[in-house]
C-alpha cells in the first residue's frame, strides 16, 4: 500500500475547547510537547511546508488544538504544555483542553511525543509518557533539535531516553527540522501506523 502523501497537506480548523472538537472522522496523529521544543518546526517539516504552522518566536503561542488534513488522514497539533508566563487559568485551559481532546473517543493511531534532544527528559516529559502508558495509546518519542548536537551524542542520548523513559529504541526518531534528519523515518512511521488494517 502506498503511504501518506504528506506534500497534501492543508489546515483543516483549530479549537479551544474540547465541547468544539467534532467526532473523528479520520485516523489521527497526534503530536505533542513541551513549549519551545519545535513542535511547529517539525509538523511543517513533516508537511514539507515553510509555514502551515505557526512556528513562534514566543513559545507558547499555540493555544489551540490545530487539526491538519494531510492526505485524508489527521494530524493533530496540541498545544505545547509547561509554559510558565502564561497565566494559571490559560494554562489550566489548556491542559483540560488536552485531557478533554484524549478522553474523547477517537482513533488515536500514533502520537508523536517531542522531546528535545538537549536536556534530560523533563518533569513534563515523563508526565505525558506516562500517561500515554497509562492510556495504552501508540506512541513514539521524537527527540528534537538534533542538528544542535554531534551525531555521536545524539545516539548515546537516544540511548539514555530509551532507558530513562521506558521506551523501545525502535520507538524513538532522532530529528532535526533544520537538517531534515529522521524525518523521512518519522514519516514512514506514521503511514504504518495509520493506514494499517
Amino acid at each position: 500500500m502506498a503511504g501518506i502523501n504528506f506534500n497534501k497537506a492543508q489546515f483543516k480548523a483549530a479549537y479551544g475547547l474540547p465541547s468544539q472538537i467534532p467526532a473523528a472522522e479520520a485516523p489521527e496523529v497526534v503530536v505533542c510537547g513541551r513549549s519551545n521544543v519545535g513542535k511547529s518546526s517539525l509538523i511543517n517539516k513533516l508537511l514539507g511546508r515553510k509555514a502551515l504552522a505557526k512556528v513562534s518566536q514566543k513559545p507558547g503561542k499555540t493555544a489551540t488544538i490545530n487539526f491538519y488534513d494531510v492526505d485524508g488522514v489527521y494530524l493533530v497539533d496540541l498545544p505545547g504544555y509547561g509554559f510558565a508566563k502564561v497565566g494559571q487559568a490559560e494554562r489550566k485551559r489548556w491542559a483540560d483542553l488536552i485531557a478533554g481532546y484524549f478522553d474523547q473517543d477517537r482513533s488515536f493511531n500514533l502520537v508523536v511525543c517531542l522531546v528535545d534532544i538537549r536536556h534530560e527528559p523533563q518533569k513534563l516529559d515523563r508526565e505525558m509518557v506516562a500517561f500515554l502508558k497509562e492510556r495504552e495509546l501508540p506512541f513514539v518519542i521524537a527527540l528534537t533539535k538534533a542538528d544542535k548536537i554531534s551525531a555521536q551524542k545524539a545516539r548515546n542520548t537516544k540511548l539514555r531516553v530509551a532507558e530513562d523513559l521506558g521506551v523501545d529504541t525502535d520507538d524513538i526518531y532522532v530529528t532535526s527540522s533544520a537538517k531534515g534528519t529522521g524525518i523521512r523515518e518519522l514519516q514512514a512511521r506514521i503511514s504504518e501506523d495509520t493506514l494499517e488494517e
